[in-house]
C-alpha cells in the first residue's frame, strides 16, 4: 500500500486530496460494502461521494453496461444515440421542468459550467447569484461561483459572482431567527442587493449544500427567492448533483422542498444517476436550453455505455422504490446517530434528510470549527469498518453520512453503532 501511495504521490497533483493518514485502496464492493486492498470489508457510509446510489456491482447496471460494450461503446452526439434518447426522454419527464430538453455531461461540474453558459447567454449578462457556504465543481467558471474558500483556488474568473444569504440555517447573521422571519430576512437581502446590481443572468443554488456539509434553509425559501427572481426575469438554477433521484426521502428532487413557485428553470444532475458511471447533465426548458448560436456537440456526454447504466439504474431505483426506502431508513439513522450523538461536547448539530446526514463538531461549549475531531473520527471509523465523508464551510468540521439508496435497516443499525463508537474515541 505504501508503495502505491509513494507511486500516487510521484505522478498525482499535491492538490489532488487523499482520505485517511495511511490511504485506502478499495479494490472492489457488493451491495452496501466495499473491500480494500488487505482484504478488509467495510460498511460504505459515503458510497464514493454519494455516486454509488443504489448499490456496489449492481447486477441489473453490470450487465447492461457489459451488453452495450459488447455492442459498441461510443459514438459521440454526432449520431443518433438511442440510450441516450431513452434516458432523456425518462428525465425530462422525471424534471418537473415543461417542455424539457436534456444535455449529458460526464460530471456534475461540466453539467453546472452547461448550466452557466446557458444562463449568461440567455440572458446576456456575466453576472451570478451564488450561496454562501456553496460547491458547484473544480473548473474556472465553477470555482469561481462556489462559495466556499477550501474549494475555491483562485478569485478569477469569466462571471461577476455576488453571494447571498440562506444556504446555512444555523449560522450567520439571521441563525437566531425562527423560520419564518430567518426566511423573510435573506428575502429582504435578496431585494436589497438587487437594488445594486445590472442584468442578473441567474441565482445557482444547491437545495442542500452537500461540500459545505449538509447544510439547508427552511423549506421554500427558494420558492420565496423564485418570486423574486421571476419579477427580475433572473433565471433559477438549481444545482442537484447530490440531492437528486429520491436521496432526501421526501422528494425526488431537492427543488420540490421550495416548489411552491414551480420548478426550476434550470436542474443540474450528476453522481448517482450513473451509480458510478460518469454521467451529468443539465435540464432546461426548450427556450433556455435552445438559446445557443453557435454549433456544440459532446464528444463523451451521452455515450452509449454510460446512457445504458443510468437507464438500468434509474429503473431499478424506481421500481425498488429507493426514495420510500430513503425516507423510511434514513428516518431511522438519522435517529440513532442523534441517540449516538447524545452527550458528546463536541458534536454541534446533527441535520439532514434521507439518506443525506450531517454531524457538525466543534470545540466544545463553542460555535468554533474542529476540524481536528472530524478527521479523528473519519479515522476512528474506518479502523471500525465503516467509511463515511467530511466537509463543511468555514472549516471542515462535517462529518457526511450518504449511503447507497438500498440500505437495510440492519445495516443502518450496524452503521449507527459503529459511528457512535468512533464519536465516543473522542
Amino acid at each position: 500500500m505504501n508503495d502505491l501511495h509513494d507511486r500516487h504521490r510521484a505522478v498525482i497533483p499535491d492538490w489532488v486530496a487523499l482520505y485517511y493518514r495511511d490511504p485506502l485502496e478499495i479494490t472492489h464492493g457488493e451491495g452496501r460494502h466495499v473491500w480494500d486492498a488487505e482484504g478488509r470489508r467495510y460498511l460504505d457510509f459515503f458510497g464514493g461521494i454519494l455516486t454509488t446510489m443504489t448499490a456496489h456491482a449492481l447486477p441489473e447496471v453490470t450487465k447492461a453496461v457489459a451488453e452495450q460494450a459488447g455492442r459498441i461503446i461510443h459514438s459521440s452526439t454526432l449520431y443518433l444515440n438511442r440510450p441516450m434518447v431513452e434516458l432523456a426522454e425518462r428525465i425530462a419527464g422525471l424534471s418537473g421542468i415543461p417542455d424539457a430538453r436534456v444535455f449529458f455531461t460526464t460530471s456534475g461540474t461540466e453539467a453546472n459550467d452547461t448550466a452557466l453558459l446557458l444562463a449568461t447567454a440567455y440572458r446576456g449578462s456575466n453576472q451570478i447569484l451564488a450561496m454562501r457556504n456553496s460547491y458547484h465543481g473544480r473548473s474556472f467558471s465553477t470555482v469561481g461561483i462556489t462559495g466556499n474558500r477550501a474549494w475555491s483556488p483562485t478569485g478569477l474568473s469569466p462571471l461577476q459572482t455576488l453571494y447571498v444569504h440562506g444556504g446555512v440555517r444555523t449560522r450567520g447573521p439571521y441563525a437566531h431567527y425562527g423560520d419564518e422571519e430567518f426566511t423573510e430576512a435573506c428575502v429582504a437581502d435578496l431585494e436589497d442587493l438587487l437594488g445594486h446590481t445590472r442584468n442578473v443572468a441567474a441565482l445557482i443554488a444547491e437545495p442542500i449544500q452537500g461540500v459545505g456539509g449538509f447544510t439547508s434553509p427552511p423549506d421554500g425559501l427558494y420558492a420565496a427567492f423564485r418570486r423574486v427572481l421571476d419579477r427580475h426575469g433572473i433565471l433559477w438554477i438549481a444545482d442537484e448533483v447530490q440531492t437528486g433521484w429520491g436521496r432526501t426521502g421526501e422528494h425526488f428532487w431537492g427543488w420540490q422542498a421550495h416548489g411552491q413557485a414551480g420548478p426550476p428553470d434550470i436542474l443540474t444532475f450528476a453522481k448517482g444517476i450513473g451509480n458510478g458511471m460518469s454521467v451529468g447533465g443539465v435540464v432546461a426548458r426548450a427556450e433556455v436550453m435552445n438559446c445557443l448560436d453557435a454549433n456544440s456537440i459532446s464528444t463523451f456526454g451521452g455515450s452509449p455505455v454510460t446512457m445504458a447504466a443510468g437507464l438500468a439504474n434509474l429503473s431499478y431505483l424506481l421500481e425498488h422504490d429507493l426514495q420510500g426506502n430513503a425516507r423510511r431508513v434514513g428516518g431511522l439513522l438519522i435517529e440513532r446517530i442523534r441517540a449516538a450523538c447524545a452527550g458528546v461536547p463536541a458534536v454541534r448539530e446533527v441535520r439532514g434528510r434521507g439518506l443525506m446526514i450531517g454531524i457538525e463538531l466543534t470545540e466544545p461549549g463553542t460555535d468554533r470549527a474542529n476540524p481536528d475531531a472530524a478527521a479523528a473520527v473519519l479515522e476512528a471509523a474506518r479502523e471500525n469498518g465503516l467509511l463515511i465523508g467530511k466537509g463543511g464551510g468555514h472549516d471542515t468540521s462535517t462529518l457526511r453520512i450518504a449511503p447507497p439508496l438500498s440500505l437495510t435497516v440492519s445495516e443502518a443499525e450496524e452503521g449507527a453503532a459503529l459511528l457512535e463508537a468512533a464519536l465516543r474515541t473522542l
